[in-house]
């Protein structure tokens, strides 16, 4: 294959946004796109598709898996398919299934392509791949692989059972991969080598990934696979993202990976969610607890020596609702999946705004829309590396169902028909002010004052006093104001004001004269650079980002 001086584009943490698609899903119904070429590799490196994620301002593209998988029994009796591939066969196999075979191209090279196509346009590429568990299930699985050659060593196996036959079940998919065995870490290793070197990826999102640090006692961030990653000439220099939870004893391993590796932060989800969905509820997040979230999560990632942008701070990603169904539905809809609704999350911290699925609703559907911009710019916007689930920038829905896992259909195919162009401009303007402005450095903040006087941070209440003691956990008030000194930006000053209330509040500002940067309620921009001194009226359910007027 030429490769035509392929080269990374090497994206630095802090200026990372990943944008989390499925190969098929993300073209199959795009009418800008040939229809030859829908949901294909080929359809990912066409002039629409860049045109679309230049447009957003994201910089690196997380593909749900690709490595060659099949679907299993169960699904196929019941007419569906293992859509989002999580059933591992081939580890070095590019899945044929998303090639378009145009001019006879093989699935390998019109993967290769792509990524020089993509690489060539600025964008990385990051593969979610499959490494705890494969497509021969529990021990009533097929014999496909592994089990063949050598089940004992492959597999972890219960010891505790009578019968050396039965697996640990660590995956929730029926076994475990033993990460332990030489041969099966040397599997992994070979494997990743081979996506980086030979097919150019530049990073992999590890799927249930606290069992591939598993030993005879545990989770352990220094186990073998961890160290052979970090001494590895190729492996060490690409990006490293942990789901970091499994299905087994002790597998939520939140902030407990090696120094350089990013990691899902669903404590970052819930809270968001929580915060700006579940205002008044019992038990609802506090003032306090945004402004952990949305500062890094220091109580996760700072006292491991770790750095900011190794939190991926998200609201959405592929497993759940979607961002539509987030605020349009209270209950999963997952009949569609053969599972009587009993598949899927059942703590999803969503709100229907009144009424459960689509209406004409207006002032309910001016909520809704209300309560996904100011989500999307929460997570856009706050401190860590944000990633955006491919469709929620358009409006697209999945009929409420949280676990499309086996839809390969219209639930999943992202609708471009029916775009919401508003939303997507209303993203793009948050990623161009997040990259102009970088409203959090990727440091760690304190509130003492440098040699000008001024805090790193400062937390405000609406009358323009510090946020102090016991007001952080008052559950009457979710109003806040964050004066950020230093940005990721030399020379900036920002602040952050926050209205989680279901009113409008007023908020007195810091002194001097400041101009609205951005202001979430706003769907098209009209807000920005308006003037603001004093004192400011914040909408409901609204972010702001303000900037001090210089007169320029």
């Amino acid at each position: 294959f030429d490769w035509e001086g392929d080269q990374a584009p090497d994206i630095a943490a802090a200026d990372t946004v990943i944008y989390e698609l499925h190969v098929k899903a993300f073209s199959k119904r795009n009418p800008a796109i040939p229809a030859e070429l829908r949901g294909s590799y080929a359809a990912l490196g066409h002039p629409a598709s860049i045109a679309h994620f230049k447009r957003l301002g994201v910089t690196t593209l997380e593909l749900l898996p690709v490595h060659y998988h099949i679907d299993e029994q169960r699904l196929v009796g019941m007419g569906l398919s293992n859509h989002w591939g999580y059933n591992t066969l081939g580890f070095f196999c590019p899945d044929p299934k998303f090639a378009a075979g145009i001019d006879g191209q093989t699935a390998r090279d019109e993967f290769r392509s792509m990524v020089k196509t993509l690489h060539r346009e600025g964008f990385e590429i990051i593969l979610d791949v499959v490494y705890n568990h494969t497509a021969e299930g529990d021990l009533m699985g097929p014999s496909l692989s592994f089990r063949g050659l050598d089940n004992a060593s492959y597999y972890r196996h219960d010891v505790d059972s009578d019968h050396r036959s039965h697996l640990d079940n660590f995956s929730g998919c029926g076994n475990t991969l033993d990460i332990r065995q030489p041969a099966v870490l040397q599997l992994v290793m070979d494997s990743l080598r081979f996506w980086a070197d030979e097919m150019h990826v530049d990073g992999f999102r590890f799927d249930l990934a606290p069992v591939l640090g598993r030993g005879d006692l545990g989770f352990y961030n220094r186990a073998a696979f961890f160290a052979a990653l970090a001494q590895d000439p190729l492996l060490s220099h690409v990006k490293l993202i942990a789901e970091p939870w499994d299905s087994g004893p002790d597998g939520y391993q939140v902030g407990n990976f090696p120094r350089g590796w990013l990691e899902w932060n669903d404590h970052f989800r819930d809270t968001m969610r929580g915060f700006w969905l579940h205002m008044g509820q019992p038990g609802a997040p506090t003032r306090a607890d945004f402004a952990l979230r949305l500062c890094g999560s220091s109580d996760l990632f700072e006292n491991r020596s770790r750095r900011p942008a190794e939190s991926v701070n998200y609201v959405v990603s592929h497993d759940g609702f979607s961002l539509l169904d987030l605020v349009s539905y209270r209950d999963r809809h997952n009949h569609a999946n053969g599972e009587n609704n009993q598949d899927g999350h059942q703590h999803n911290l969503s709100f229907n705004c009144g009424i459960e699925g689509p209406t004409d609703d207006e002032a309910v559907n001016a909520l809704r829309s209300r309560l996904r911009r100011v989500l999307l710019a929460t997570a856009l916007f706050s401190q860590g590396t944000p990633m955006l689930a491919a469709g929620d920038e358009l409006g697209h829905g999945q009929g409420g169902n949280n676990n499309p896992y086996c839809q390969d259909n219209e639930i999943t195919w992202i609708d471009w028909s029916g775009a919401d162009h508003d939303l997507i401009e209303f993203t793009a303007r948050v990623l161009s002010l997040r990259r102009r402005l970088q409203p959090f450095a990727n440091d760690w903040y304190s509130t003492i004052r440098d040699s000008a006087g001024a805090p790193g941070l400062a937390w405000l209440r609406s009358d323009g006093q510090p946020l102090e003691a016991d007001a952080w956990h008052n559950p009457d008030s979710r109003v806040l104001g964050c004066l950020i000194g230093h940005t990721g930006r030399a020379g900036t000053r920002l602040l952050l004001l926050v209205n989680g209330d279901t009113g409008d509040r007023n908020f007195d500002l810091p002194a001097g004269r400041w101009k609205v940067e951005f202001d979430s309620i706003d769907r098209i921009g009209a807000a920005q650079g308006q003037a603001a001194e004093a004192q400011l009226l914040l909408p409901a359910h609204s972010l702001l980002l303000l900037a001090p007027d210089n007169g320029d």
